[in-house]
C-alpha cells in the first residue's frame, strides 16, 4: 500500500512541477462572437453536488449514472432529468461511476468498492489502493484496476472476489483514469502504452498490443499510458497515449493498424470516418480512420484547455477550461455555436444519451441539451 501511496504522490508533483516551471502558457486570443448556426436548447438542467474528481458519467440506455465528490450517487432519465433514485454513501468518491443498467459501483476516497442495487448498498469491498479508473460492471461481474496496474475482478451479486492479476508496476503512473472496457467476450485494459485483452472469467491474457513506446533519458520522460476516452467501431479501438500518440487496433486481429505521432493527454471521439482529439496546446485534429492521416486541424481553441470532445451527428462538441461548450463542424472545424453553463469547467467529459447532450461541471451542475 505504501508503494502504491507513493506512486501516486511523485506523480501529482510531477505535475505540479510541470505547471511551475518553464515559461508561462500563452495567453489564448479573446473568443470572437459567433452566430448560432447549429439549434440547439436546454432540455433539463439538475444539479448532483460538487464533483472535484475526475467524472465518469455512464449512459444505459435512457439513464445516466451520476456521483458527486461527497458521495451521493444518482441516477436520472436522460430524456426527463427525473430522478430514478438517489443514495448517500456517507464516503467521498474516487472513481465511477460503473454501472449495467442494474447495478451501479464507484470507489471512494478510502479505497472500498461499493456496489449499488436500485439505489441501495448492496455490498463492499476494501482494494488494495483507491482507484482512480471507474469501475466497470459487465456479465455478472464487477471489474477494477488500480495504479499499481492490478486488475481485480469480483462477482456483481456477492461481492466475492473472483481473480486478481497485477500487470505489472512502474516507478510511475499516471494520475489519470485509464481504459477498462468490454469488446465482445474479452476484457480489455490499459496498461502502460499498450492494450490487453484478458478472458474475463480468469484474467488470463488473451493478447497484448503496443501502441506507443516508452522513451526518453529518464522516468518521467520514459511515462508512457494509454488515456481513458477511446472510440470503437466493431472491433476497430482507437485511443490515444500520453503525450505520445493516437493509434488504431485491430483487436480481432490482435494488431496495429495506424499510428501517429500526438501530444496530447484527453481522450478521443469519432465516427465512421474521423478521429477527433484536442493537442495539449489547444489543437484541434482530425484524423482519418482508416489511415491516420489528418483531415483538418483547427488552432481557433488554442490554449484554451480544451477536453474530450464528442461527435453530435455532424458537429463535434468540447468543453474549454472556462467551462464554454464549442460546437464545431466535423467536416472541417469550423465554429457552428457555443454554450455557456455555470462559468466552472466541466468535470466530466460531455457524453451523448440517444440525442440529448449531457454535460456535467465541478459545481455539479447537470445540463442536457438537444438539437432543435
Amino acid at each position: 500500500m505504501r508503494r502504491i501511496k507513493d506512486f501516486l504522490i511523485v506523480s501529482a508533483l510531477l505535475a505540479g512541477l510541470c505547471a511551475c516551471s518553464g515559461p508561462a502558457k500563452p495567453k489564448p486570443a479573446e473568443l470572437q462572437p459567433v452566430a448560432s448556426l447549429l439549434g440547439v436548447k436546454k432540455a433539463w438542467t439538475f444539479n448532483v453536488g460538487e464533483v472535484a474528481y475526475p467524472l465518469e458519467v455512464k449512459v444505459v440506455a435512457s439513464d445516466l449514472y451520476l456521483a458527486s465528490s461527497a458521495g451521493v450517487v444518482s441516477k436520472l432519465n436522460a430524456d426527463t432529468g427525473a430522478i430514478r433514485w438517489s443514495v448517500e454513501l456517507g464516503s467521498r468518491i474516487a472513481a465511477g461511476v460503473g454501472a449495467d443498467g442494474d447495478k451501479a459501483a464507484v470507489v471512494t476516497t478510502s479505497g472500498e468498492l461499493v456496489t449499488l442495487l436500485n439505489g441501495k448498498k448492496l455490498w463492499q469491498q476494501k482494494l488494495g489502493a483507491v482507484a482512480i479508473t471507474p469501475p466497470l460492471v459487465a456479465g455478472g461481474r464487477v471489474f477494477v484496476i488500480t495504479p499499481d496496474r492490478t486488475i481485480s475482478a469480483f462477482d456483481s451479486d456477492t461481492g466475492k472476489r473472483l481473480w486478481q492479476q497485477q500487470r505489472g508496476a512502474d516507478t510511475l503512473v499516471l494520475d489519470r483514469a485509464g481504459v477498462l472496457l468490454p469488446v465482445g467476450d474479452t476484457l480489455v485494459a490499459g496498461i502502460g502504452g499498450r492494450l490487453v485483452g484478458l478472458n474475463p472469467l480468469n484474467g488470463a491474457q488473451r493478447w497484448d498490443i503496443p501502441i506507443a513506446l516508452s522513451r526518453g533519458t529518464n522516468e518521467v520522460e520514459r511515462l508512457v499510458d494509454v488515456v481513458a476516452g477511446v472510440t470503437r467501431a466493431g472491433s476497430e479501438v482507437c485511443a490515444r497515449a500520453y503525450l505520445n500518440a493516437v493509434a488504431c487496433v485491430n483487436l480481432a486481429k490482435g494488431q496495429v493498424n495506424w499510428t501517429k505521432p500526438a501530444n496530447g493527454f484527453t481522450g478521443l471521439s469519432g465516427d465512421d470516418r474521423l478521429l477527433f482529439g484536442a493537442e495539449s496546446d489547444g489543437r484541434l485534429i482530425a484524423w482519418r480512420r482508416i489511415d491516420g492521416e489528418r483531415a483538418w486541424q483547427s488552432d481557433a481553441l488554442k490554449w484554451r484547455d480544451l477536453g474530450s470532445p464528442v461527435v453530435l451527428g455532424e458537429s463535434l462538441v468540447v468543453s474549454d477550461g472556462s467551462g464554454l461548450l464549442h460546437l464545431l463542424s466535423t467536416a472541417d472545424g469550423s465554429s457552428l455555436g457555443r454554450l455557456s453553463l455555470d462559468g466552472s469547467p466541466l468535470s466530466a467529459s460531455p457524453v451523448l444519451a440517444g440525442k440529448t447532450l449531457v454535460a456535467v461541471t465541478q459545481k455539479g451542475g447537470v445540463y442536457a441539451f438537444r438539437p432543435e
